[in-house]
């Protein structure tokens, strides 16, 4: 019941990945993109964790946790990236 469960789940994260990226790349503003790829970001460790949980594999949350960490601080440096135009001050 529980692997039905996760396989369920796994099969709705990837449909909300790709409608999110659909979103991406309908976005009118460039914020939107930027969002998304960040709620993509997100949903990609969430589909990592669920995997683990499938598969009872603990490393993959180890994989999971690093990539919402490099997800953050992408998203952190591309923003800052933009809001200066891309001139170091």
């Amino acid at each position: 019941m529980l692997n039905q469960f996760l396989l369920f789940t796994l099969l709705l994260l990837v449909i909300a990945i790709i409608a999110s990226f659909i979103r991406m790349l309908k976005g009118p503003t460039l914020w939107d993109r930027i969002l998304m790829l960040n709620l993509i970001s997100a949903k990609v460790v969430l589909f990592i964790a669920v995997y683990a949980l499938y598969l009872k594999n603990l490393i993959l949350l180890d994989i999971a946790i690093s990539y919402g960490i490099i997800g953050f601080l992408t998203m952190t440096l591309l923003s800052k990236f933009i809001m200066t135009g891309g001139r170091e001050k």
